[in-house]
Formats: C-alpha cells, sequence, structure tokens
C-alpha cells in the first residue's frame, strides 16, 4: 500500500520579504535614500506645505539639469576619472543654443549644434586621457577653461533666448492624478537615468566600465575593450553636459557665459553623496539621483526657512561629501 506524498508548499511572500537582505552593492543608495526621506519629513514637520507632493515634483523641476550632468559623472568617476569641465560645458550650451537661435536657426538644428559640441569636446578629452595618458584632471581641466574660453568669444553679455518654440518646451508640463504636475525637463532627465541605468546594467559596455574601475589592468588581461570605453565615457560626459546645458537654457531662457560656475563640483558631490567611489569601481546612477535630490532639498529647506543664508547650502554639501568619503574610506579598508 502506497502512501500518498503530500505536496510541499515555499515560503510565504511576507516570508519572502521579511527575510530579504538586500545586496551589499545597495547599501549606500539606501543609506543615501533614508538621508532624503529624513530630510523631507524633518521639513514636513516644521514648515506647512513642505510635504506636499508638488515640492518633491519641483526637486526634480529645478535639478533637472544637476540630474543629467550627474548621470555622466557617474560613468567617468566608475572608471576612477573626474571631468571638470562639466560646469563649462553646461555655460558654452546654453551660449551656443541662445546665439544660434538669435541668429534664426530652427531650434531643432540648435540642438544637434549644442549637443555636437559638447559630444566633440568629451571626445577630445576621452583621447587625451587614454592615448596620451595625461591624468583626468589634468584633460579636463584643460576642457574647462576651453569650454569657458568659447564662451567669451561668442558673446560677453547675456544672450536672451526669444524663440517661441523653445519657450513652449521650458514651459511644458505633464499633468499627474490630483491635479499635480511634472515638468518637461524633469521627464527628459528621469529618461536619461532610466537609459544610464540600462547600460550599466544590462551592457558589455556598462560591464567594462564596472571592470576599468575596479582594476585596469586585469580589465585588460581579461580582453575587455578599455580604450573604447575609457574615451566612451567621457564622450558620454560631454553629452550629458550638453543635454544639461539645453535644459538650463530652458529653465532660465538664456545663454551666458557666466552660467554654471562650480556645477562640476555639485555633479561631483551628488555622485559621492549617492554612494558612488571616488576611486572607481562601485556605485549606481540611481543613486547619484538621489544624491541630486539630496542637495535640493537643502536648498528647499533654507527656502522654506527663509532666515538662513544660501552658503549653508555650501557648509551642509561640504560636511555631507566629508562624511560619505569617510565612510567610503573606512569601509574600502575593511573588504580589504
Amino acid at each position: 500500500m502506497s502512501t500518498a506524498t503530500l505536496p510541499t508548499t515555499g515560503p510565504s511572500a511576507w516570508d519572502r520579504v521579511r527575510s530579504y537582505t538586500p545586496s551589499s552593492k545597495y547599501y549606500p543608495v539606501l543609506a543615501t535614500t533614508a538621508l532624503f526621506i529624513g530630510m523631507f519629513g524633518i521639513g514636513s514637520l516644521r514648515f506647512e506645505g513642505f510635504g506636499d507632493p508638488q515640492v518633491f515634483l519641483s526637486l526634480l523641476l529645478d535639478n533637472s539639469f544637476l540630474i543629467v550632468l550627474a548621470v555622466g559623472m557617474t560613468f567617468v568617476i566608475l572608471t576612477g576619472g573626474i571631468d571638470l569641465s562639466v560646469g563649462s560645458v553646461v555655460a558654452l550650451s546654453t551660449m551656443i543654443a541662445a546665439k544660434t537661435l538669435e541668429m534664426g536657426w530652427s531650434p531643432y538644428l540648435a540642438i544637434v549644434a549644442v549637443l555636437a559640441a559638447g559630444t566633440l569636446l568629451g571626445l577630445l578629452m576621452g583621447l587625451l586621457i587614454h592615448y596620451f595618458d595625461i591624468q583626468p584632471f589634468i584633460a579636463t581641466l584643460a576642457g574647462m577653461f576651453l569650454a569657458r574660453g568659447l564662451c567669451y568669444i561668442i558673446s560677453i553679455e547675456a544672450i536672451p533666448i526669444r524663440d517661441q518654440t523653445f519657450s513652449d518646451w521650458a514651459f511644458k508640463t505633464v499633468n499627474l492624478p490630483g491635479g499635480y504636475y511634472i515638468g518637461y525637463t524633469s521627464v527628459i532627465a528621469l529618461l536619461t537615468v532610466a537609459v544610464a541605468v540600462w547600460v550599466l546594467a544590462r551592457t558589455r559596455f556598462g560591464r567594462t566600465v564596472y571592470a576599468i574601475g575596479g582594476s585596469e589592468s586585469s580589465a585588460l588581461l581579461m580582453g575587455l575593450k578599455v580604450a573604447s570605453t575609457k574615451v566612451g565615457v567621457y564622450v558620454i560626459s560631454g553629452f550629458c553636459a550638453a543635454l544639461g546645458g539645453l535644459l538650463f537654457a530652458l529653465y532660465t531662457l538664456s545663454g551666458y557665459s557666466l552660467n554654471a560656475v562650480g556645477m562640476e563640483l555639485d555633479a561631483i558631490a551628488a555622485v559621492v553623496i549617492g554612494g558612488t567611489l571616488l576611486t572607481g569601481g562601485r556605485g549606481l546612477v540611481i543613486g547619484s539621483l538621489v544624491g541630486v535630490l539630496v542637495l535640493g532639498i537643502i536648498q528647499t529647506f533654507i527656502s522654506f526657512d527663509g532666515t538662513l543664508s544660501s552658503w549653508w547650502t555650501r557648509i551642509v554639501i561640504g560636511l555631507l561629501v566629508l562624511v560619505f568619503v569617510v565612510i567610503q574610506r573606512v569601509a574600502t579598508r575593511r573588504q580589504s
């Protein structure tokens, strides 16, 4: 007489959720996210209207250009490099857009010119860094001065953007349920983040980026395309800086030679706060997005307070960067 075997049931969904432990690579992003949620919660308790969802959506709108900049910077830092030129490329992009539109160019042609200029500058810096073995700091510093100098050649004065199509794009929004809205530039920034996440997680290029940051010599021994990837990350950074410049031009509706002074430092700070190692090899684009939101929430907190100087933004950002760099150093020492 045979006995029937009772079917075994696996753990319930609740048990799987309760026992889930995230991978260690997500710890920095989770820490930054917790910091953002905590700051948003404190602001909501202290100031009336701070917790309104539209405040969060406005964060995305006001920082859309910095989000795109941080995406490009993440690629560069993941390889162990740095790009000091992105702020100047943003300014150059606003100047090219404003000047070409003033000359009567089509907005679409102006966009192509801006993106081509940023991509070309990124390509030149990438070639200098890899094939001439110039330190990224020096090569991109030269790119920073070159881009800023080209701004002054175009015009010393600010150039207003009066093109109607461009103005329509600047104020275009996407309506959401509940009467809320998200800016058109915010959508572009989030799409850029989504594409970058896919590239780094799902493509050979993305895996090579991480491999170079971990050990370039090991990446060469594995037969990975180190040369094209190292140049490629600076091309991506230049493209993102140009795209960020277009979003900044839409935000201000003008081009000015002194735009985005120091914005490269904001992008680096956002990437570091987002958990990307400055030595390369570890980090996530999502972390850089949350890092930008942390910078934005600091500015929003100061705006709602009304009594604090705007310089407190820089002070708090400096302290946060210092804390996160120290945490990274301690974590890497423990792993080694």
